[in-house]
């Protein structure tokens, strides 16, 4: 199959992302290998929607996250666990959605462009938390509800490691 990353902006976000879905599993189908993955991920989902910054933070230690594969400018390297909107969720198991990164205590500014984000843990098969998906946006409210089930579910391959 050739690689194409598509433009999927001019459709309802719902749509949007199953027809990402169906993408990520057809590029990504026979490939075991979690790092191409994340690779591969965050490239589709970067173009996908056009974000300022989408990539993983991989937890490196049970304190540490590291930045992993991504898209946009320079992330910050290390986060730790409970630090910022990454390692909240990371910490509390959740898919983290701020609405404006100013109203967000600890926020890590990592370009200042940013200024909503969305941040969904990914688990293994033993339900552990191995990296979490970051994404940051130009706009306040940039996320909602219907990005938070779409990531959720691309991200969800992982688990059935």
């Amino acid at each position: 199959m050739a690689e194409t990353t598509l433009d999927l902006r001019h459709l309802p976000k719902a749509r949007a992302y199953a027809e990402l879905q169906v993408h990520v599993d057809n590029v990504l189908e026979g490939i075991d290998d979690p790092i191409a993955e994340m690779a591969t991920i965050s490239a589709l989902v970067h173009h996908a929607f056009g974000w300022l910054w989408t990539g993983f933070y991989r937890k490196v230690d049970p304190e540490l996250l590291r930045v992993g594969p991504y898209q946009g400018t320079l992330g910050c390297l290390e986060i730790a666990l409970g630090r910022g909107v990454c390692g909240a969720a990371a910490k509390e198991r959740r898919t983290v959605i701020v609405r404006d990164v100013e109203e967000f205590p600890g926020h890590i500014a990592c370009d200042a462009r940013s200024r909503s984000e969305i941040v969904v843990p990914v688990f293994d098969a033993r339900d552990e938390v191995i990296a979490v998906l970051d994404i940051d946006a130009t706009t306040v409210g940039a996320f909602d509800d219907d990005d938070r089930v779409g990531l959720e579910r691309i991200v969800a391959r992982f688990r059935r490691r």
